[in-house]
């Protein structure tokens, strides 16, 4: 599955014979053409340039690429791949611009560009664009997903609480088991790291550290599931939620117990906040209540209400209500953008602060998205053979494909707003396109902490 040859699809191997004799070098970009956001937040390629571009290919990866697709009813160019083994060890001639990572702006603006660097490899540009559109689609949508979450939030914080501190930790990642696979995991959940550090999904950490030079990028809380809890059996479930308060409280510290077993009013009403109440109140730490079904709408503020009715509440700056310290609620349960925003509406309307909730995210943060959610591609817009040449597709059937032509650059306008421009017209000083891979080498590299900073601008 690491053969890098074999990283794209069938047709394409046959698309070294289809191109105008005499092309020396095809330039591709990478764009999202719109969708469900208006901006997006670029992500994601230093990864894949770091686990896969940054390795050379081996005579074995030509020998089994030459016999998969002889088999598989597709031409082989050997010679082409024998040539970059030969002349460059290995390593893909091609460089790859692209704006630098967490940088948020508009959608059809250039992404990502690439271009072979040997007039022998023009094949090359397009040969890798199922890997690299991939490799730069998904995380860069979970990012934006993410982000978009994100200012959500902190809208309804600046509406009705005291402060922001909170919001790092307001959305959680709960992704990685409904994750197509370790690596999707691994990829998505690092890009919701982008803008948050709440996670459960250990697979992000590793790659935050292998790709991105974080130590710890996200952090979690002793939690419980159904299994802790229903394992007392419904007799003893004040035991089992004791149990947790005895395990995992402490000055401090926070726990998150998951409460709906059963009955969660009960639950709330009558455990919580009766025979357990002294518990939670004196053992120095945070609570954490999550509710696990229902409408979250419904739910969310009236299991605030309930848990205010017991321990009471305080009166914010703002003017809007805030649970005691000892207790919190996080919603893990049919979380998206649109529940979010539904949620705080709800309860900003009520008069709850969204200081006290969190959310957890998994499907609709890791899995629920595609290519289309942004309507990502990659389109060759030039060619050389003597001199650089438009190529665009421009579909009468759907004007919305219509591609952009020419080199391209990617600069601010006067107002500061990104736009994508003839790279002929601009100075390379101007143009935030950034070299980032050029012949199997990392041209430069980006860390964690810069990505964020630059998404939250």
């Amino acid at each position: 599955m690491r053969n890098l040859i074999l990283n794209t699809d069938s047709y394409k191997t046959s698309h070294f014979l289809q191109y105008p004799v005499g092309t020396k070098y095809v330039s591709s970009y990478i764009e999202s053409r719109g969708g469900a956001f208006d901006e997006t937040v670029f992500f994601g390629l230093q990864a894949f340039l770091k686990e896969y571009l940054s390795k050379p290919i081996t005579r074995e990866d030509i020998d089994e690429a030459e016999v998969v697709c002889l088999a598989h009813g597709v031409p082989f160019n050997r010679e082409g791949w024998d040539y970059i083994l030969e002349a460059y060890k290995g390593f893909l001639p091609i460089e790859i611009e692209a704006v630098p990572e967490g940088t948020r702006f508009a959608t059809r603006n250039v992404l990502v560009q690439v271009v072979n660097t040997d007039p022998k490899c023009a094949w090359l540009t397009s040969y890798i664009e199922t890997a690299l559109l991939r490799a730069v689609w998904y995380p860069t949508t979970v990012a934006t997903v993410s982000n978009a979450c994100r200012r959500i939030i902190a809208r309804y914080l600046e509406e009705t609480a005291d402060d922001l501190s909170g919001l790092p930790f307001k959305l959680h990642d709960f992704g990685a088991r409904g994750a197509s696979s370790e690596e999707t995991a691994a990829i998505g959940g690092l890009a919701h790291l982008v803008s948050f550090q709440g996670t459960d999904t250990l697979s992000a950490i590793m790659a935050a550290r292998r790709y991105y030079n974080a130590d710890m990028a996200g952090f979690s809380i002793p939690a419980a599931e159904h299994s802790t809890i229903t394992s007392w059996g419904r007799d003893g479930e004040t035991e089992a939620y004791a149990n947790m308060l005895k395990q995992f409280g402490g000055e401090g510290r926070l726990v998150a117990v998951v409460s709906d077993s059963y009955d969660l009013w009960n639950a709330i009403d009558n455990l919580w906040g009766g025979s357990l109440k002294e518990q939670v109140q004196t053992m120095g730490g945070t609570l954490v209540v999550r509710p696990d079904s229902g409408d979250p709408v419904e739910i969310v503020p009236q299991a605030i209400e309930r848990l205010m009715a017991s321990f009471g509440y305080r009166t914010n700056l703002q003017g809007y209500k805030v649970l005691p310290d000892c207790v919190r609620l996080i919603q893990g349960d049919g979380v998206s953008v649109k529940s979010i925003e539904a949620i705080l509406e709800a309860m900003k309307r009520r008069g709850l602060s969204a200081d006290n909730v969190a959310f957890g995210m998994g499907g609709a943060l890791l899995q629920k998205v595609n290519r289309d959610t942004q309507r990502f591609a990659m389109k060759a817009s030039a060619i050389c053979t003597e001199y650089w040449q438009d190529v665009f597709k421009d579909p009468k059937t759907d004007p919305g494909k219509r591609s952009k032509a020419g080199r391209l650059a990617l600069i601010r306008d006067e107002e500061g707003n990104f736009k994508t421009v003839r790279r002929d017209s601009v100075s390379e000083r101007d143009n935030c396109l950034v070299t980032v891979f050029r012949n199997g080498t990392l041209m430069g590299e980006y860390n964690l902490t810069e990505i964020r900073a630059r998404a939250a601008e």
